[in-house]
């Protein structure tokens, strides 16, 4: 009698398991409605409006029929400064300083690419500055503890890009 009982039980639980969608009321995949945003994207016109009234500098630019967003942000050369003779602990610090700063400033929105060169020449790297004016890009970069101790030195220039390129 146990065992009718178990056995009933397990076909009972089976059965149960094997419901099928419908039954449970979940739609498969095949039945769900894809959905479109609630919002339309803004057209490269509205977003150079937008970034021309935070104080960017745009221009839409077009080739082939294709529209592209031009925008102006700031390359700063990070050049060899007149202070490198740091020890080697000093130089050490400071170079986590700099990271940090780095970081920072691209963590805050600032900084769009920054990296050292390969070689050991007179520009030891570059960063690529997103704010409204050279001032700032300026101000920005030397606040990094590189440049402050004399180990960096910056040289700024105005550059155009592609909203939205990539490196690849």
């Amino acid at each position: 009698m146990k065992n009718a009982v178990f056995l009933i039980g397990v076909i009972v639980l089976m059965a149960s398991c094997n419901q099928s969608r419908d039954t449970r009321g979940i739609p498969g995949p095949d039945e769900v409605e894809v959905r479109q945003p609630d919002t339309v994207p803004p057209t490269l016109e509205q977003r150079a409006e937008d970034l021309e009234e935070q104080g960017f500098q745009t221009f839409v630019y077009e080739e082939q029929g294709e529209k592209h967003l031009m925008q102006q942000y700031y390359i700063v050369f990070l050049k060899a400064g007149e202070n490198r003779s740091q020890d080697s602990a000093t130089a050490a610090r400071l170079q986590q300083q700099h990271m940090a700063h780095l970081n920072r400033m691209a963590t805050d929105g600032y900084l769009s690419l920054a990296g050292p060169f390969a070689d050991d020449g007179d520009i030891r790297g570059i960063a690529v500055y997103h704010t409204p004016t050279q001032e700032m890009a300026d101000s920005l970069a030397r606040l990094d503890p590189m440049v402050q101790a004399g180990r960096l030195e910056v040289e700024i220039h105005p550059w155009w890009a592609a909203k939205g390129s990539k490196l690849e």
